[in-house]
């Protein structure tokens, strides 16, 4: 074994705190094993903080009954070292964290070689010298980024640290603001709607969200809200129970209309909801539509399950959104008791698919119901072609909003 190097300096960095890790199970080396799960090979926009927070977050949840330490590295990889669980646990657990960045060219493919650009695996007591170097190497560069930052803002790395970590004063400030703030202001509402080719869209439901954007603007213009996970998550409950509120109020006028929300299961379960369904007329609720996010159906399945029979029974409709062109095919809408399922288009969609890729996709189609698809995010007339070549029948996004507008004129 080569001597192991030590890693000067008091560093908190997690590179650090893996490095220390490693050093601290040299001693027994047998039946460990690592992995090195790739985002930092993410395209930008699929690498945002709060991606990398929920990523890491499903991963150790899962691999949390077995022996070992996941650290979430400055460059956005996840880093495993541990014992215990199988390569089948972990197997399991990173094509989990593959599957929520299904959207992004570096999940695509199912040969060897498209799995290990993804994720690279280490049998320790065979390749501890390689990994230790490895982790050195990490540290080394993570260094190099951070004294690059400082250098580029003039800021000492306390300082930019805190600029990143989100007090319990922010959370307070956020409080206190969603208590009292008209939200009404920053309620968008964005039509799906039914087109045909060469006909114009028909509206059928619009969807009802807060402006994550312009709250962000309002309350900490300096930072993005979502990128930390718990304030995020706890941001939408927050925001779900406001939402409520308003659309229970007589003088909402989307609430005469259909109309959709997103919400978390949690809120479905919660008193907000049952106060916000004893306030709608029956003949209502079969115009409503519930959008649930995969995640969140997901990570409880059992929540899921009581919140949609609660929902089915009281007649609205529920919506999965979220999904990629990739993970559409492992959605069983009918077993999971969905009426409608949100498909997300992207620029890279029509290049991404090979005649035999387009195939299986409109099978998927198909097996889960043309007119039960809606094509979200489209922002131009590709989008809508594309749509069209697969049968697909709604639409929302930009393209749509824009032919609306033009029809109203």
């Amino acid at each position: 074994m080569a001597q192991q190097t030590a890693i000067v300096g008091a560093s908190t960095s997690p590179e650090y705190r893996l490095h220390e890790y490693l050093q601290r199970v040299s001693r027994s080396l047998e039946g460990r094993r690592a992995l090195q799960i790739h985002l930092s090979r993410l395209r930008p926009y699929n690498r945002k903080e709060h991606h990398v927070r929920i990523a890491f977050a499903t991963f150790e949840s899962m691999l949390a009954n077995f022996e070992g330490q996941a650290f979430s590295l400055s460059n956005s990889d996840i880093f495993y070292l541990g014992r215990g669980a199988t390569h089948t646990d972990l197997d399991t657990a990173v094509m989990k964290v593959r599957h929520l960045f299904s959207e992004d060219p570096l999940t695509h493919g199912e040969d060897e070689e498209d799995l290990a650009r993804f994720c690279t695996w280490y049998k320790i007591e065979d390749q501890f010298e390689e990994v230790l170097e490895l982790v050195q190497q990490l540290h080394k560069d993570a260094e190099r980024r951070a004294r690059m930052v400082r250098s580029a803002t003039g800021t000492t790395a306390s300082s930019a640290e805190a600029r990143r970590t989100l007090e319990p004063k922010t959370l307070a400030r956020l409080e206190e603001f969603l208590a009292k703030a008209d939200l009404k202001r920053l309620i968008r509402r964005q039509p799906v709607a039914a087109l045909a080719a060469g006909l114009k869209p028909q509206p059928v439901f619009n969807e009802v969200y807060v402006s994550i954007a312009d709250l962000q603007q309002l309350v900490m213009p300096n930072l993005e809200i979502t990128s930390d996970l718990w304030l995020f998550q706890y941001l939408t409950q927050t925001l779900d129970t406001r939402m409520l509120t308003m659309m229970s109020m007589e003088d909402d006028t989307a609430a005469s209309t259909s109309f959709s929300l997103n919400l978390n299961v949690a809120t479905i379960l919660g008193p907000h909801f049952v106060n916000f369904d004893s306030q709608l007329k029956a003949v209502a609720r079969g115009t409503v539509v519930i959008e649930l996010q995969q995640i969140d159906v997901f990570g409880d399945m059992g929540s899921y399950f009581f919140a949609r029979d609660f929902l089915r029974e009281r007649g609205y409709r529920v919506c999965l959104d979220g999904l990629s062109y990739q993970s559409v095919q492992y959605i069983d809408r009918e077993k999971l008791g969905l009426d409608l399922l949100k498909l997300c288009w992207t620029s890279t969609m029509a290049d991404d698919l090979s005649a035999r890729h387009l195939a299986e996709l409109k099978y998927w189609i198909d097996r889960a119901g043309r007119t039960r698809i809606i094509l979200a995010r489209c922002d131009s007339e590709e989008a809508i072609k594309f749509g069209h070549s697969l049968g697909i029948t709604m639409y929302q996004g930009y393209h749509i909003d824009r032919m609306i507008g033009q029809q109203s004129r």
